[in-house]
């Protein structure tokens, strides 16, 4: 059969089978771009769970790897007999095995997190419960600590709080200036000092105590080592990772948590958010009958 030819005697290109490769290239490209949106917003979904301390249900997890899988097996190269993939192409490509491999990272990050918490709060409540206690939420801001102290002073006076968490925050601080000397070792202990650095540790401690009394700084046990002596309280520190810690023993009264004199209780815990360490209140759980 004769080659089809044009107006000019000359042959005709086929331009279907070109017109038909960029179609299909352009539909594959723009299943690329939704995968890595929907991989993206799956990651900051995660990132933001583990933050607030919440798990995914099953199938959650699920959606999760089939995203991940699907998206680590995309490739944009094409069929054999057509063009070779271009460098654009290529780069794409790449981007969504780093993309796959890093949404897979944050997924056993967020297993591995969720699975230490779970451990510490079966250990806080086999701890707790010959007790006849419990353990209250309190939002984690940098205020932990000292929300935790004004919610058992609120227990204790059977009302509010004598001090609100930024007053007992300015106490711990001005304690801790005024009684340098028995707290300047242990900050040091806790925070080397750089040997370039032009401050000397008396003034890397001011500024310490600056941000304990004026930022959401979180408090740790030089604040509460302070708070035992400004409120003469005994504060009793649970601990489902570590030995509990006591303070304050010469403040220890047989008075139960009702009392004026009681002891303040609160727990700490190593793995309750991606965030970090954090303090919730320790209270009596009326449920439980010691």
């Amino acid at each position: 059969m004769a080659d089809v030819q044009d107006i000019d005697g000359k042959p005709c290109e086929e331009k279907l089978p070109s017109t038909s490769l960029k179609h299909e290239t352009r539909e594959m490209l723009s299943r690329h771009r939704k995968e890595i949106s929907q991989l993206q917003n799956k990651e900051i979904e995660l990132k933001k769970a583990a933050a607030k301390g919440f798990s995914h249900n099953g199938n959650d997890k699920s959606n999760t790897d089939n995203l991940v899988k699907a998206i680590a097996g995309v490739s944009v190269a094409p069929q054999q007999g057509h063009p070779k993939t271009s460098k654009g192409a290529k780069r794409r490509e790449k981007r969504a095995e780093q993309e796959a491999a890093r949404g897979q990272r944050i997924q056993e990050e967020q297993s591995s997190i969720m699975s230490d918490r779970m451990i510490e709060g079966e250990k806080f409540e086999r701890k707790l419960k010959p007790l006849g206690f419990t353990i209250k939420e309190i939002k984690p801001n940098g205020h932990c600590l000292y929300r935790a102290v004004e919610d058992q002073l609120s227990l204790q006076s059977g009302g509010s709080s004598p001090y609100a968490y930024q007053e007992l925050r300015e106490m711990a601080a001005a304690y801790m200036r005024k009684h340098a000397s028995d707290f300047l070792p242990f900050f040091l202990s806790e925070n080397a000092i750089d040997g370039d650095s032009d401050e000397s540790p008396a003034e890397k401690f001011e500024d310490y105590c600056k941000e304990v009394e004026s930022i959401a700084a979180w408090g740790g046990q030089l604040e509460l080592g302070a708070l035992t002596h400004c409120l003469r309280k005994h504060i009793m520190i649970y601990s489902g990772s570590f030995p509990d810690v006591e303070m304050g023993i010469e403040y220890k009264s047989d008075g139960g948590c009702s009392s004026s004199t009681g002891t303040i209780r609160l727990s700490y815990h190593k793995h309750a958010f991606g965030l970090g360490e954090h303090y919730n209140s320790v209270f009596p759980d009326l449920n439980i009958q010691v």
